[in-house]
């Protein structure tokens, strides 16, 4: 299965941690069992509840914040070198890629439509996200990443790698919302 997840999310193989990339896919596993998605049913959830008609699906989402995460982190490499504010890419890649992983417990299939499950009516994905981030051990600043990005993060000083996520983040949710 986890060939499967890597051929649909191939910024897995962006990080040069090979454990981190393991722990990585080990949630991506656990939250894709918690209600039997299926890797067909990741390509067609759509990436928000919050926005009616949504043609962008979560696997979509997932992807591009990260690339665009990636590029970001590239930019200004190249634009500052050694002057450029630390950046940890496999921390980034791995919380763009975990940060919104919470949502395959929000979610829940329903007569073959997506909706808000009963764990999302009580906790938003950014704490199930942080939540099966700790239970594999994933690095803080990983889950500080996921635990920031949200509205939840509001007034939380964030990481570079968080800012650069929650920006990311937003400009994908604002353009489709």
């Amino acid at each position: 299965m986890s060939s499967k997840l890597l051929a649909i999310i191939p910024e897995l193989s962006e990080m040069k941690d090979e454990t981190l990339q393991q722990q990585t896919i080990a949630v991506w596993m656990e939250a894709m069992a918690y209600r039997n998605w299926t890797i067909e049913e990741l390509l067609r959830i759509p990436f928000t509840l919050l926005a009616e008609n949504v043609q962008i699906t979560f696997i979509e989402h997932v992807r591009t914040v990260c690339q665009m995460c990636i590029a970001c982190d590239t930019v200004l490499t190249k634009a500052y070198g050694k002057r450029k504010t630390p950046i940890n890419r496999d921390h980034l890649i791995a919380g763009a890629l975990l940060a919104d992983i919470g949502k395959l417990y929000e979610y829940e299939k329903k007569d073959g439509i997506i909706v808000k499950s009963n764990h999302g009516n009580f906790l938003r994905h950014p704490f199930t996200s942080v939540g099966l981030c700790f239970k594999h051990n994933l690095p803080e600043a990983v889950m500080h990443i996921a635990a920031v990005h949200s509205r939840e993060g509001e007034g939380f000083k964030r990481s570079p790698e968080a800012i650069i996520f929650h920006h990311a983040d937003f400009i994908d949710f604002e353009l489709v919302k």
